[in-house]
C-alpha cells in the first residue's frame, strides 16, 4: 500500500510537470524563507519551528517547547544586485526610484531584493509574530520606455492554533493574518513617469486565513503527507485604507489556493537524521501558470546534532543549496536557489543569496 501511493504520487508531479508554455511572470508566496529555500522551496511538510506559523500552521504540533525569536533580519539578492550598483550606486535597494538609474545602465536585466523579519512567540499547538517585509523586482525593457516593476511592503500581525488528534498523527491548524499591503504590480511601468511609491502603489488592509492539515504514519520514516489551503475564500485588501500610505486603490487580490506535500524522516544515527520532502504548489491555480514547473519543488536535509544543517533540492528547473549553524540561542543560515523567471520556451534564472541571523530564547 505504502509503495501505491508513493508511485501514485510521483506519477502526479511527472504529469503536472507536462504542458509547459509562457508565462514570464515570477510566481511570489506570502512568506518563504532562507531554510526553505535551500530546500527547493519545499517546506510545507517538515516545518518545524517559528516559521510553522506562517508556512503551515498544523506544524506548531511539531514544536516541543516554547520559545521566542526576538531578532531575525533575513536579507535577499539577485546575482545581478552587485552589477546594478556597480554600474549606478544607489542607497535604497527596495526604493524603484533609487534603483531606476541602474536600471536604465543594465536593461533587460532581473533586478531581485528582499528583507524581512519575523519576531515570534511559538509553543505546541499555538504562535503569535508579527512579519513585516520589502520587496522589489523590477527589469527595464530594452528600449528604455517602460519598467516591468513588482514591488511589495508587508506588515502583518499573525495569529495561529493548531489541534492534535491521535497522538498527534493528525494536526488541524489554522492562522489568521491581519495584514496591511502596500503594492506595485506593473509589466509596463512608464520609465519616464513617477516612480515614488506615493504616485504609483496601491495601499489597503486585509485579513487572511490559512488551514492547514498534517497525516502522519506510525511508521519507522514517518511518512507524512500534508496540505495547506491558503487564503481561504481569497484575500481582498479593502478592510480599510490609508494607515500607512493613502492611494486611490487597493492592492491585488489574493485568490485562494492549495499547496500540498509529502516527506520522509530517516534516522541515521543518535546524531544524524534527515529529512526529504516534494511539493506542489498552487492546485487551484494551475491552470494560470502555463510554465507548470513552477509549481514544483523537492528537497533534503541532514541534521547534524541539531547543530550543523546541510541542505538541497530543486527549485523550478534549478538547483537550491544552503547551511546552517544553530546553538540554543542564535542561529545563522545561508541559501542559494534559483528561481524562474522566463518562459518555458525561453527558461530564465535568477540565482539567488539569501542570509538569516537569528536570536532566540
Amino acid at each position: 500500500m505504502k509503495r501505491i501511493l508513493w508511485i501514485a504520487l510521483i506519477q502526479f508531479l511527472v504529469v503536472t510537470a507536462l504542458s509547459l508554455e509562457a508565462n514570464a511572470r515570477e510566481r511570489r508566496a506570502f512568506y518563504s524563507g532562507v531554510r526553505c529555500q535551500g530546500m527547493g522551496g519545499a517546506c510545507i511538510a517538515v516545518t518545524n519551528d517559528e516559521t510553522a506559523l506562517l508556512v503551515n500552521p498544523a506544524a506548531l504540533g511539531k514544536l516541543r517547547d516554547f520559545y521566542g525569536t526576538i531578532i531575525d533580519p533575513e536579507l535577499e539578492f539577485g546575482y545581478q544586485t552587485q552589477g546594478f550598483y556597480s554600474e549606478q550606486s544607489f542607497s535604497n535597494p527596495y526604493s524603484l526610484e533609487d534603483v531606476a538609474p541602474a536600471l536604465d545602465k543594465k536593461r533587460s536585466a532581473y533586478y531581485h531584493a528582499k528583507a524581512q523579519v519575523f519576531p515570534s512567540f511559538v509553543g505546541r499547538n499555538f504562535g503569535i509574530g508579527l512579519y513585516g517585509n520589502y520587496l522589489l523586482d523590477a527589469e527595464m525593457s530594452g528600449d528604455g520606455s517602460t519598467i516591468d516593476t513588482y514591488y511589495r511592503n508587508d506588515l502583518a500581525f499573525v495569529l495561529g492554533f493548531n489541534f492534535r488528534f491521535f497522538d498527534g498523527r493528525i494536526k488541524l491548524g489554522f492562522n489568521t493574518k491581519l495584514i496591511n499591503r502596500i503594492e506595485v504590480d506593473n509589466p509596463t511601468l512608464s520609465a519616464t513617469g513617477p516612480l515614488s511609491y506615493s504616485s504609483i502603489a496601491s495601499e489597503g488592509v486585509g485579513l487572511s486565513t490559512d488551514v492547514g492539515l498534517i497525516l502522519t504514519a506510525p511508521w519507522k520514516l514517518l511518512p507524512t503527507v500534508t496540505a495547506v489551503v491558503r487564503d481561504v475564500g481569497g484575500t481582498s485588501f479593502d478592510q480599510t485604507h490609508g494607515v500607512r500610505m493613502d492611494t486611490a486603490t487597493r492592492p491585488n487580490l489574493v485568490k485562494q489556493d492549495i499547496d500540498v506535500a509529502a516527506a520522509i524522516f530517516p534516522i541515521h544515527s543518535n546524531y544524524i537524521r534527515s529529512s526529504w520532502t516534494v511539493e506542489y504548489r498552487g492546485l487551484l491555480t494551475s491552470q494560470d501558470e502555463d510554465d507548470k514547473a513552477k509549481l514544483i519543488h523537492a528537497g533534503m536535509e541532514f541534521n547534524f546534532g541539531d547543530v550543523f544543517f546541510v541542505r538541497a533540492g530543486y527549485n523550478q528547473r534549478y538547483w537550491t543549496a544552503g547551511l546552517e549553524l544553530s546553538s540554543e540561542r542564535f542561529q545563522w543560515q545561508l541559501a542559494s536557489y534559483g528561481e524562474e523567471v522566463g518562459t518555458a520556451d525561453t527558461p530564465k534564472e535568477d540565482r539567488r543569496y539569501t542570509f538569516k541571523f537569528a536570536y532566540r530564547f
